[in-house]
């Protein structure tokens, strides 16, 4: 497997390894536990009994419950139980040891295969929320959560296809599972997400897709998915609030020549050149960066940024810009 953490270029013998963009944690900063409102669907007395149990010293108990009523016969206890677990991993770090802890990854991992949308979502919803714990990650990969939540990225509610998309994000940050999501067929349903979903969906799918191509295979799989597309119309979209979050995907893909070569075939190449006119300073920085690795190696490229008008506002951006962007 061959990870690419920061962006390295050489240009005329000399080393840019300083210039990688790492400023993305404001880019990146919105895809964690589910955010569905106040879960009206469930009743007023579980409700009561969640609120009870949160902070009692039953709660361990409750917990144990809750995990057995996923396997239940009725499948009105297990839409239930689902939500409850949900709900208790949803703000509390020390609830969602206890639920793993309880047992109850598995029995919840079968629930994102079910027919049920309403239990598919509670499902989904709950094996995210688990994952935003780093102790639970390897357990929940391990347990075989990857095909059933790409499933879910297939097959689901919307709101079950952005939570599998913020779940798959989560267990890509274990370095090991990068691979196997992008075998698992993930990459084409996060394209089409990122392409067609709603401003939630668009935002979590660039999220993982950020995180997933830092791994040079899943790059390609992406690029053949027909992911420069979307990230071409979102970054020349400024009122969608994407560009960011387009334009740092891109920064990591237009390391292999397949991605430069669709970034070209897209017209992406007038939409960084606009970017650098009139972008904030980060978007003129990433996008400075970008078009530094497409000229890198090809004159036909370089030919096309400076016919496009790109060297007065860079001229202007050398100027006027951040110290890492006068640098690019």
């Amino acid at each position: 497997m061959e990870t690419e953490n920061a962006v390295n270029y050489k240009f005329m013998g000399r080393s840019f390894n300083d210039l990688s963009i790492n400023d993305d944690s404001s880019a990146f900063s919105d895809c964690n536990s589910d955010r569905s409102g106040e879960f009206s669907t469930a009743s007023s007395q579980s409700r009561r009994l969640f609120l009870a149990c949160t902070n009692s010293d039953n709660s361990d108990e409750f917990i144990r419950q809750l995990v057995s009523d996923l396997g239940s016969c009725s499948i009105d206890e297990q839409k239930n139980a689902a939500l409850e677990l949900r709900l208790l991993a949803k703000n509390k770090p020390e609830n969602r040891i206890k639920i793993a802890k309880a047992g109850a990854i598995k029995p919840l991992i079968s629930l994102i295969t079910s027919t049920d949308p309403y239990l598919q979502e509670n499902g989904v919803t709950a094996i995210l929320n688990l994952s935003l714990c780093d102790e639970n990650k390897e357990l929940i990969a391990s347990s075989g959560a990857i095909k059933p939540l790409v499933r879910a990225l297939r097959t689901g509610t919307s709101t079950s296809k952005e939570n599998a998309a913020c779940a798959l994000l989560r267990l890509s940050q274990v370095e090991e599972n990068k691979v196997a999501i992008g075998r698992s067929g993930a990459i084409p349903l996060l394209v089409n997400l990122l392409g067609n979903g709603g401003i939630r969906g668009k935002k979590d799918a660039s999220t993982a897709l950020y995180s997933l191509c830092t791994v040079k295979e899943n790059k390609i799989k992406a690029v053949e998915a027909g992911i420069m597309k979307p990230l071409v119309e979102l970054m020349a979209d400024f009122g969608s609030s994407m560009v960011d979050k387009s334009a740092f995907v891109l920064s990591v893909l237009v390391s292999v020549p397949e991605a430069k070569t669709a970034l070209v075939d897209e017209g992406g190449i007038p939409v960084l050149v606009e970017i650098i006119e009139v972008g904030s300073q980060r978007q003129k920085e990433i996008a400075a960066a970008i078009l530094l690795q497409i000229c890198e190696d090809s004159v036909v490229y370089r030919t096309k940024v400076a016919r496009e008008g790109a060297i007065p506002p860079l001229v202007a951006l050398s100027q006027s810009g951040t110290n890492r962007a006068k640098q690019k």
